[in-house]
């Protein structure tokens, strides 16, 4: 039997209490200490039935908004908080989000700035919600076809991880998920690793869907995953260091990635996954990543399903576009490319300049 196990953590004086468990709480839980009047209840067209399915929630105030990637933007966060103002909600009210990582970004940001900053909580349904996107209190929208372009830091009071929602999940976002837990793994948590080499896990098959949500297994590299996150953002909560920053393993190959082929257009967890790809190979030439580690990685890469070779599959391919998204995106500091390359152990943080740009492309085909 899975225990709960409830984690809590510190953000610049700020706790923030993560539960895991098997099945959601009622609403009463879910806002207590607020008024149900002065409660607002965010979901998607996807979680609403997860939502209607909470003891009590009859009796919330519901803001229903599109789902998907291409739904994470302004006018989402603008039917959010217009919600909130008809119904009346002041700075001493709460917003509960209810769904993967567009639902809590999008809701958590509405509450960073509606009234300048009420409390939130979160109930993530995802296996990527859970492992990274719901932990940390990083907020937002893509703007631009830039990922998350525009955004704040406003930690949720709770976050609720009801295991037993991950059976509704489709194959694509248990997929999109362990790119992100073999990320943590990488970063800071050698046992995930062990792990996800002893476990079979395939995708495809729909027996592994059904019954793994109940193995504990899985708890233990959602708790791991959510240890690991909580420690690093609680020594730098808000990026201005070095060590949050390594949480980005992945991501300027997988942003840009993401940016070119249009949003929503390929997962950000597969694109993370062949972003993690792509910083071994440059690690490799840049004489960080031992030959070994990258083995190891790619290995674990191929066995969970995800591309591993220079060119995504996509219709077009144009290494200069890529390279080009990667100077739109946020990580660049002082008009330099930041990459995280894995080292022998955990990773390091690399800054590229115009002149070494050619190292880049190498690793693009």
């Amino acid at each position: 039997m899975i225990r709960d196990v409830l984690h809590s953590f510190t953000f610049k004086g700020k706790t923030s209490s993560v539960l895991i468990s098997q099945s959601i709480p009622d609403l009463e839980r879910l806002s207590a200490g607020y008024a149900l009047s002065q409660s607002l209840v965010v979901c998607d067209t996807n979680t609403k039935k997860i939502a209607a399915s909470i003891p009590g929630i009859n009796h919330a105030r519901l803001c229903v908004i599109r789902s998907g990637e291409d739904a994470k933007n302004w006018q989402s966060v603008e039917q959010i908080l217009r919600a909130a103002a008809e119904a009346g909600i002041g700075r001493d009210g709460l917003f509960i989000g209810i769904g993967g990582g567009v639902v809590t970004d999008l809701t958590a940001f509405a509450a960073a700035i509606y009234m300048r900053g009420i409390a939130v909580r979160l109930v993530s349904t995802t296996v990527l919600g859970m492992v990274d996107a719901s932990v940390g209190g990083k907020t937002g929208f893509d703007f631009l076809g830039i990922k998350n372009l525009v955004g704040a830091f406003h930690p949720a009071d709770e976050i609720f991880m009801p295991l037993s929602v991950l059976e509704t999940l489709p194959a694509s976002e248990w997929k999109s998920g362990f790119a992100e837990i073999l990320k943590t793994g990488i970063l800071a948590d050698p046992a995930i690793i062990d792990i996800l080499q002893q476990y079979p896990i395939n995708f495809d098959d729909p027996d592994f869907l059904s019954y793994t949500s109940k193995q504990e297994w899985l708890s233990d590299i959602i708790h791991r995953c959510v240890a690991a996150k909580g420690k690093i953002v609680e020594s730098d909560p808000e990026e201005t260091g070095t060590e949050r920053t390594l949480l980005n393993l992945g991501h300027t190959y997988g942003h840009a990635l993401e940016a070119v082929a249009g949003l929503g257009t390929v997962s950000h967890g597969e694109a993370v996954a062949w972003g993690i790809g792509r910083a071994c190979a440059l690690g490799e030439l840049l004489g960080i990543t031992p030959k070994e580690r990258t083995m190891q990685i790619v290995n674990l890469l191929e066995k969970l399903g995800y591309c591993t070779t220079s060119r995504y599959p996509l219709s077009f391919w144009d290494p200069e576009k890529i390279i080009q998204a990667m100077y739109s995106d946020k990580k660049k500091q002082q008009g330099k490319l930041r990459f995280i390359i894995p080292a022998a152990e955990g990773a390091v943080i690399k800054t590229i300049d115009k002149s070494d740009i050619d190292l880049v492309l190498k690793t693009l085909g």
